[in-house]
């Protein structure tokens, strides 16, 4: 049984992802905040690795991402930063990115890498089903990686269905087709997530996107095993002059 395995059986229900960037605040931040996001309640890390290009990011991720590259991080620098992380994180840990910067990184090498770290899944919401299946898909699951694929309120079953299928760890559900960090009228996803959770899919289903407070928190995790928090907390940390003063008063503020 594997990390995500063990954290999907051993808690069900109102499981906490947090995204983080690599390399940011500083470029030394990274397993300082992973390592905070634990100590504080975080059931579950989706390391972000920063790209010029992020299509599914909103503002305040993006900031973050710009600002991490210009820190100097790069997949090569992330690699050498996680190569002890496992003496202080147990937490299962996912990379969240784009194909460009892991092709030209060579796809291979980068899962192999993963796996020497150990990471335990992936997010790579720019590679198609097709590719997946065709190319990419096999590399990944020799490595003995989890892939989650996202779905949307615009998915259709047969479609939810199918990467429901190729899908390992966990289904991520974006509660909505805008960026990330957008403002939201939260109450217009129930239905959506009533039609997930209807569904009976094989894998435990994350909701993402407008994730940032006890309240979305809280709906989220009543039609799903949990939520992720992205901008919210990047926004809480962006001017903190102590990060782990900040993460645990903004994480308590969610838990309580």
């Amino acid at each position: 049984m594997n990390r995500l395995e063990e954290l999907f059986t051993r808690k069900q229900s109102r499981i906490l992802n947090v995204y983080c960037t690599a390399g940011y605040p500083q470029l030394d931040s990274t397993v300082k905040v992973m390592k905070t996001l634990q100590e504080n309640g975080a059931d579950l890390i989706e390391l972000g690795m920063p790209y010029s290009d992020p299509l599914a990011d909103g503002p305040v991720i993006q900031a973050s991402g710009s600002k991490a590259l210009e820190n100097g991080m790069s997949i090569e620098v992330l690699f050498q930063q996680l190569k002890d992380f496992r003496k202080e994180i147990y937490v299962p840990v996912i990379l969240m990115g784009y194909m460009n910067p892991v092709l030209q990184f060579g796809f291979e090498k980068f899962c192999q890498y993963c796996a020497d770290a150990p990471i335990d899944g992936l997010i790579l919401p720019d590679l198609p089903e097709y590719e997946y299946e065709t190319e990419y898909g096999e590399i990944i699951q020799r490595y003995g990686l989890d892939f989650i694929f996202l779905v949307t309120p615009e998915t259709s079953e047969e479609r939810i269905r199918k990467l429901d299928s190729l899908s390992r760890g966990f289904l991520y559900a974006v509660s909505s087709s805008s960026i990330t960090g957008s403002d939201q009228d939260f109450s217009a996803v129930e239905t959506y997530l009533e039609r997930l959770q209807k569904m009976k899919l094989k894998n435990p289903i994350l909701v993402g996107f407008g994730i940032k407070d006890k309240h979305t928190f809280d709906m989220a995790c009543s039609y799903a095993n949990g939520a992720i928090i992205g901008s919210a907390y990047i926004k809480a940390i962006e001017d903190a002059n102590d990060v782990e003063t900040a993460t645990k008063t903004f994480l308590d503020t969610i838990l309580i």
